[in-house]
């Protein structure tokens, strides 16, 4: 879920899926190529390559084998967000979602064979409407969405959340046992902790607010999220009467920790500014994720480095008007990103991979 104003538009993890009329994405996208100039302050990047060309492609997601990605785009004949597939070199695309309703959050479990996602296909078809934005911007929570899995050669998916509301956001464990998703069938946006079949749901937060967007480590052992919590009535009151006809309007969020099991919940960032997309480096110690902080309009997103303790921020990219949806691949060697970087259209946003440089 991720939205700033204009810039923000092109941000999500679950909420991918804000205003975008033009379907320009290719169906048969080329093979990536090394064509991005290097920007000589990316000083961690190297050979930046991408995999995508047009439309609205994010949220990319590795294997634990790092060979594949998993990922959400808008493409014909989709008229909203699918789930879809490809090598880390680009090629290989293919749809893995029904094609029906509006999906986000794909995540593949540790054997390769099966993916979790979010969907509103069991609601209907169609996508979903988008809501009033006549009074500003605000993002859908879709009481309609649930947490499928699904096999990646087999169109059947089971159901594993079906309770009212939203659930969504969700990401597996590497050892395959656990899911962790954001749900509001508390009343609030919250963190659950549930078995990968759906069994023994169990609430991580409980803080008022919208807590999301959760993490896992790639040893299991933690949780990284982002966390929007009201400091005031007025706040307090904006958040709740929007909440109460599915919608939210974040305009700050900060970074937090916390234990795979929801204890020692710690915030990193403290600086105001809209925090998002998470991850963890193997290492530990350091967590990878999306800002506006360095933009007084809060109009442009790079990505930001910083010490688990909150010390040692750098900020990792420049040039583009958008970077986020950071993640690392397993061995720490590659780094998977959604920009707007060589893009032809302003609404186009599109998937890049890059050696990491220590």
């Amino acid at each position: 879920m991720r939205h700033f104003k204009n810039a923000s538009k092109y941000v999500s993890r679950a909420f991918l899926w804000i205003v975008f009329a033009a379907l320009c994405a290719c169906a048969g996208a080329p093979a990536a190529k090394s064509n991005i100039e290097p920007v000589s302050d990316e000083r961690h990047l190297a050979n930046v390559k991408q995999l995508t060309f047009g439309g609205q492609n994010a949220e990319a997601y590795f294997s634990a084998d790092g060979a594949r990605l998993i990922f959400q785009s808008t493409r014909p004949p989709h008229a909203c967000d699918q789930i879809f597939t490809m090598d880390i070199d680009g090629k290989n695309v293919r749809l893995l979602s029904s094609g029906q309703g509006r999906t986000t959050c794909g995540f593949f479990f540790p054997d390769g064979k099966r993916f979790i996602y979010a969907s509103t296909e069991l609601d209907g078809a169609a996508c979903p409407a988008e809501p009033d934005r006549s009074k500003g911007y605000v993002w859908p929570i879709y009481a309609s969405y649930d947490i499928l899995a699904a096999g990646i050669d087999s169109p059947a998916a089971t159901r594993l959340t079906s309770t009212d509301g939203y659930d969504a956001e969700g990401v597996i464990s590497p050892d395959g046992k656990q899911i962790v998703f954001t749900s509001m069938r508390g009343g609030d946006l919250d963190i659950y902790l549930m078995h990968a079949d759906g069994t023994n749901v169990r609430r991580l937060t409980n803080v008022k607010g919208y807590d999301g967007g959760p993490f896992f480590s790639w040893d299991g052992k933690t949780i990284v999220y982002r966390a929007f919590h009201p400091k005031n009535n007025d706040e307090l009151a904006e958040y709740e009467a929007l909440l109460a006809r599915h919608l939210i309007r974040p305009t700050r969020a900060e970074i937090f920790l916390m234990d795979a099991d929801g204890s020692h919940q710690r915030q990193v960032t403290d600086n105001g500014a809209a925090n998002w997309a998470p991850f963890l480096r193997p290492n530990n110690r350091q967590i990878i994720f999306s800002s506006n902080l360095h933009d007084p309009e809060r109009k442009s997103f790079s990505l930001y480095l910083i010490n688990t303790d909150g010390s040692g921020l750098e900020r990792i990219t420049y040039g583009a008007r958008f970077d986020s949806f950071p993640m690392f691949s397993r061995d720490g060697r590659k780094l998977v990103f959604a920009s707007t970087r060589n893009a032809h259209d302003a609404r186009e946003f599109n998937i890049f991979i890059a050696d990491w440089v220590p």
